[in-house]
């Protein structure tokens, strides 16, 4: 068991890690439609690609969401056949999102041995992901 400044230090160190590893700039919040992100969580024995649809809007959130399910069969050639497609996730803050994901499970941030798998996982799906993004964005966006 891990003291919280431990913990604190595996997650700091796997991220730093990863971010040498792979060296570039990733989409992640910055693609320039307000409330969806895509994102890299690394939870407790599970690892996830995400976009996730923030919108407080419940409207607007199921409107972006309906876009990308629209592309579900072209996703899931694309980025992955494992792709999840959630319109109401239930956050462990208690909000409500959209979430396209995928995942690899049994694996834990600290177990570093595990650690070159998650990169790769990571790596490969976030660049399918954001390939597919900015090809559709315009679509998505209008």
């Amino acid at each position: 068991m891990f003291s919280k400044e431990e913990a604190k230090q595996v997650r700091q160190d796997f991220w730093t890690f990863f971010g040498k590893r792979f060296q570039r700039k990733w989409t992640l919040y910055n693609t320039k439609i307000k409330d969806v992100v895509l994102k890299f969580s690394m939870e407790d024995h599970c690892a996830m690609v995400s976009i996730d649809i923030e919108h407080d809007d419940e409207i607007f959130r199921h409107y972006y969401f309906e876009k990308f399910e629209s592309f579900k069969s072209v996703m899931r050639e694309e980025v992955s056949d494992d792709l999840i497609f959630e319109r109401d996730y239930l956050l462990e803050s208690g909000k409500v999102i959209s979430r396209i994901f995928v995942f690899m499970e049994n694996v834990k941030i600290t177990r570093k041995t595990d650690w070159p798998d998650v990169y790769e996982f990571f790596y490969e799906n976030m660049d399918k992901l954001e390939a597919f993004f900015w090809e559709y964005k315009d679509f998505i966006e209008d």
